[in-house]
C-alpha cells in the first residue's frame, strides 16, 4: 500500500497489519477502513498467509475508536464504495476471514478500537493496556458490534457495568475474566503474538480454517447467528443519530468540554 496510515508487513505466513496514526491515538478514519479491510481481504485471498496479527502505532493506543474530530467536522468514517462499508466499523467488524486474527493490542483500546478486538480470535495485551467502550459518554452507542459482543466475552454483569458506565476495564483484570488471552509487558508484546501466529501456522491450514468457520458459525463471508444483532442495531443506530445528544457529545468532545445532555 502506498497509503503509510496502514501498514502491512509479511513475516513468514503471517501477516502484520499496524494501524499507524499515533498523532491521532490510531483513530478509524475512512482511510483506516478501506487499509484493514484491504489487508484482510489479501489475507483471506493468499494462501500463503495462514495468520493475522493486528496491532497499533506506538506504545500508547492500540486504537481509540472512531475519529471523533473528523466526525465533529462531518467527515464520513466510511468509504464511498458500498462493498468496502459493508466489511463494517474500520474495514472489520462486520468482516470475517477464515484466517485467524491476533490482536496484539498496545495500549488503549476504546470503543471501535475495543470492537475491533472483540472480532479478533486472540488477543494478547501489553500490562498497560486497556479495553472500554465509552461511547455512552459522547451520546452514541458501541454499534460496531460491541454492544452485543461485549455480553457473549465476558460475564454478563460485568459486561453490563462496562457496556453501561463506559468506564475502562484493565488488562489484567480482562484476562480474568476470560476476555484477554495473556498480559505480557510491552517489550514482549508483537514476539508474543507472532509465537501464537508461527504456532497456528504450522498448522494444517486448511484445517484451521474450517476450524474457525465451524467455531465462528461463518457462511458466505458472514457470522450467520449475528444477522439479528446487526438488524436491530441499524435500526437503533439510525434513530440515535437523528438525536440532537448524538451531535453534542462528538462536539463536546472536539471542543474539550463537558456535554450538554438534552435526551432528545
Amino acid at each position: 500500500m502506498t497509503d503509510t496510515t496502514i501498514l502491512t508487513t509479511r513475516r513468514g505466513h503471517v501477516l502484520i497489519v499496524t494501524i499507524n496514526r499515533p498523532e491521532a491515538r490510531n483513530a478509524v478514519n475512512a482511510a483506516v477502513h478501506v487499509g484493514i479491510g484491504t489487508a484482510l481481504e489479501t489475507a483471506e485471498n493468499d494462501p500463503e498467509i495462514r495468520a493475522v496479527v493486528i496491532t497499533g502505532a506506538g506504545d500508547k493506543s492500540f486504537c481509540a475508536g472512531a475519529d471523533l474530530v473528523a466526525l465533529s467536522r462531518g467527515e464520513s468514517l466510511q468509504p464511498t464504495d458500498p462493498a468496502q462499508q459493508e466489511w463494517g466499523f474500520a474495514g472489520m467488524v462486520a468482516h470475517p476471514i477464515s484466517k485467524p486474527i491476533i490482536a496484539a493490542v498496545n495500549g488503549v483500546a476504546f470503543g471501535g478500537g475495543c470492537e475491533i478486538a472483540l472480532m479478533s480470535d486472540i488477543i494478547v495485551a501489553a500490562d498497560h493496556a486497556q479495553f472500554g467502550l465509552p461511547e455512552v459518554k459522547v451520546g452514541l452507542f458501541a454499534a460496531a458490534g460491541g454492544a452485543f459482543r461485549i455480553i457473549q466475552q465476558l460475564p454478563r454483569k460485568i459486561a453490563m457495568e462496562h457496556l453501561l458506565t463506559g468506564d475502562p476495564i484493565p488488562a489484567a483484570r480482562a484476562a480474568e475474566f476470560g476476555l484477554v488471552n495473556h498480559v505480557v509487558p510491552l517489550a514482549d508484546l508483537l514476539p508474543f503474538a507472532l509465537a501464537i501466529a508461527d504456532k497456528i501456522a504450522g498448522n494444517a491450514p486448511l484445517s484451521v480454517q474450517v476450524s474457525k468457520r465451524v467455531a465462528l458459525g461463518i457462511q458466505d463471508g458472514r457470522i450467520a447467528s449475528d444477522a439479528t444483532y446487526w438488524e436491530h442495531n441499524v435500526r437503533e443506530r439510525a434513530m440515535l443519530m437523528r438525536s440532537e445528544d448524538a451531535r453534542e457529545g462528538p462536539r463536546a468532545f472536539a471542543e474539550k468540554r463537558k456535554p450538554e445532555w438534552k435526551a432528545r
